[in-house]
């Protein structure tokens, strides 16, 4: 059943993933977004200035704002959060601080409400670590050494999941968890291997791979993600649980990926490998099964065509002169 008649409050709804979630709620829905607008995915949408939409300035780490902000809400999207590996490599206490009190602070204000319908938290495939073959949900998560910054994002989401189950057993919080698996497609910002390969092609500019490329990932295309989103805000079944979310069929290696890119694009562009200077994940590929079963899941969209999808769009905004 399509969700409808709901107020909806959205932490990190400027960013790629939650403004395009919003997108498919908003006709229906009442929406704040409540967000820093360190990043900002919101331009080329209808969410701004949309008369179903709210907007509200603020920051995850301020408790009693954010608890002021979600009050009188129905469903609880927690999708704020430090992220891409460049970013968490500069800011590894920011990012622990941020990603674990702040998701604290959301369920505290979710718990508030009195009648939260749904929490829906923000995970990650970093926790299954560097070599994720059809990790289900259920298999122990695998940490980096201490130290290596790289590996503070996935401790500080895990952390969140423990969170969220404790919210769930003593607060009697309907939660359920997203794990997504490499998610791309059009209106990406930030540090996403697709969205940094496809602008550079569109510009002629050379691809860097770190390393040799033999890094194995499964992509997953924007649309079929926000499909298991809504499923998930949706579905009785989901509460208490967590999900994988990504496509098995769009597993390939990072130079495969480059290639596919330049052929998408028409590019020009030359491949070029650089020394690989941090700690990286060799394989992730997921399990979806779970998804399935519970959800009615199952990714639509293949890798090609995504890639086609992706690049028009951006294609769009250059020959715009506002590619990103």
């Amino acid at each position: 059943m399509a969700i409808q008649g709901k107020r909806i409050f959205v932490t990190g709804g400027a960013g790629f993933i939650a403004s395009r979630l919003i997108g498919r709620l908003l006709d229906e829905n009442e929406v704040t977004i409540y967000d820093s607008f360190r990043r900002c995915a919101l331009g080329d949408t209808r969410v701004e200035g949309h008369p179903h939409v709210r907007i509200v300035r603020g920051d995850v780490l301020d408790a009693e704002a954010l608890a002021k902000a979600a009050a009188g809400h129905d469903l609880f999207v927690h999708a704020a959060a430090i992220a891409g590996v460049d970013t968490v490599l500069a800011n590894p206490v920011a990012t622990m601080k941020v990603n674990i009190l702040g998701t604290c602070n959301a369920l505290e204000a979710a718990a508030r409400l009195g009648g939260c319908e749904r929490f829906l938290n923000f995970s990650t495939s970093e926790v299954c670590g560097t070599h994720a073959y059809k990790t289900a949900e259920n298999d122990g998560a695998h940490m980096g050494s201490v130290g290596e910054a790289r590996w503070a994002y996935a401790v500080s989401k895990l952390s969140g999941e423990h969170l969220c189950a404790a919210f769930q057993k003593e607060r009697g919080l309907p939660v359920t968890t997203v794990r997504p698996f490499n998610i791309y497609g059009p209106g990406q910002v930030g540090e996403g291997a697709v969205h940094v390969f496809v602008t550079r092609a569109l510009r002629g500019q050379d691809l860097e791979i770190h390393g040799d490329g033999d890094q194995i990932r499964s992509w997953c295309y924007i649309d079929d993600l926000i499909d298991a989103l809504l499923l998930c805000l949706e579905r009785p079944e989901a509460a208490g649980e967590c999900f994988n979310i990504g496509n098995t069929k769009g597993t390939v290696t990072v130079y495969g990926l480059a290639l596919s890119v330049v052929r998408a694009c028409a590019s020009s562009s030359r491949l070029v490998f650089v020394p690989k200077t941090y700690a990286d994940v060799e394989l992730r590929i997921a399990n979806i099964e779970k998804a399935r079963r519970l959800l009615g899941y199952e990714p639509k969209v293949n890798l090609e065509e995504g890639l086609r999808r992706t690049a028009q769009w951006y294609r769009a905004r250059l020959d715009a002169e506002a590619l990103p």
